[in-house]
């Protein structure tokens, strides 16, 4: 059976996500809101025990996305539902035409996708970018200690993986892409296939999943995520206003959720804080040294973020198992790939740098966020799009790579 939930009610379900435990592989699936206009469904089961993560993939089930013909009106290649390389590359001003080449984006998930080579080969050939392929260098998949020892399959979480995929093609199509997959959606076991992208040569590694927080993240943040000189992005949940890890690590950068629609003004787009992105203060984690905000004496969750809403979701191709081909997906599991692919547009890292202080260092370079909610906090900046600074969007989405290179 598959429980639903009305998406209206996304962003009061911090900590009923937990508490909605289902057998591994089994998804919880999301009625029609009416004031959202699509029914959604999470693709991977929502955790059973301390220490366990889920990914933050929303498929658009049924309804008509307000993305679906945007990309159609800048590239006559573009039959797929919801936004794809045209219109992302042009809403965040990324110089995607030539940047990245020789940059290595690792992608972390759980579980083995045995189509993600040829699903990645029928997206970009879809929208007309070059191969990525394991014959010409592009693609890479290992297991979790770099192996070819792969897990066993998992639909949910290859879809998870192909988001994943297609979101950093989208944003750096010259960039290579290394696939490492986690034996389980636990914390270790996810942790260590972050170390192995690291031991792999990845500059930037994407983590698009989560869990609640809890007195043992602190060993998880020095075993897993410190790592200098390496961008390392998460995801920030996708159950309104409240934190999860590894988001909360304040060794990465926290990526929170927007809605992304076409506006006539300059830019000719808008972002609003998305209901259903994460955010809010750290219960376990120390505040780094650059952030500034005096509203949470912890980590606050998040620094930057990216297109999110399923209501504005991107196109994303999926063969495995019960996946139907081409899809419309949102979660902040699309925001953090495409934010670690920015990071990758913009270079890689200095040695011994902190890239998740990058984007507080060039505010400017972000476009800012400045509406909408994602839960109740009081009125305050933790929950609440605001000039500067905020919690679900945090400091904006991005205008270039000049916030992401350091």
């Amino acid at each position: 059976m598959r429980r639903t939930v009305s998406l209206t009610a996304v962003a009061t379900l911090a900590t009923a996500a937990l508490a909605m435990a289902a057998p591994v592989g089994q998804a919880a699936q999301a009625a029609t809101s009416p004031s959202h206009g699509v029914t959604v469904a999470h693709a991977c089961a929502a955790p059973t025990k301390k220490g366990e993560m889920a990914c933050n993939a929303l498929q658009v089930t049924a309804g008509t996305p307000k993305s679906a013909h945007a990309e159609r009106e800048l590239t006559a290649a573009a039959a797929p539902s919801g936004y794809g390389p045209a219109s992302l590359q042009a809403a965040y001003n990324l110089p995607s035409a030539s940047a990245g080449s020789g940059q290595t984006v690792a992608i972390v998930d759980a579980y083995d996708d045995p189509n993600a080579e040829a699903d990645l080969a029928v997206y970009r050939s879809q929208y007309g970018l070059p191969a990525c392929t394991t014959a010409n260098g592009c693609f890479r998949k290992v297991d979790q200690n770099g192996g070819t020892n792969y897990p066993r399959g998992d639909s949910g979480w290859a879809e998870e993986i192909s988001l994943d995929l297609d979101m950093v093609s989208a944003a750096c199509p010259n960039c290579k892409i290394l696939l490492v997959e986690a034996s389980s959606a636990t914390m270790t076991n996810l942790g260590t296939a972050v170390n192995t992208a690291v031991r792999l040569g990845a500059k930037f590694v994407s983590n698009s999943y989560g869990g609640s927080e809890s007195s043992s993240d602190a060993t998880y943040d020095s075993t897993y995520f410190n790592h200098p000189g390496v961008a390392i992005t998460v995801s920030s949940g996708d159950n309104g206003y409240g934190v999860e890890y590894p988001a909360a690590s304040k060794y990465v950068t926290a990526v929170g959720g927007t809605s992304l629609t076409t506006a006539s003004n300059t830019r000719g787009w808008t972002d609003t804080v998305w209901s259903g992105a994460g955010s809010g203060c750290s219960k376990y984690d120390a505040k780094p040294s650059w952030q500034k905000d005096t509203g949470c004496a912890n980590r606050t969750v998040a620094d930057v973020s990216a297109v999110a809403d399923p209501n504005t979701g991107v196109a994303v191709y999926d063969s495995y198992r019960s996946a139907t081909g081409w899809m419309v997906f949102g979660g902040t599991s699309a925001s953090a790939p495409l934010i670690a692919a920015t990071y990758a547009l913009g270079g890689a890292p200095s040695s011994g740098s902190s890239p998740a202080s990058f984007p507080y260092a060039h505010t400017s370079a972000l476009y800012d966020v400045t509406s909408g909610s994602n839960g109740s906090c009081g009125g305050t900046y933790l929950c609440t799009g605001t000039t500067g600074y905020d919690g679900p969007t945090g400091l904006g989405v991005p205008n270039g790579t000049a916030a992401f290179t350091g």
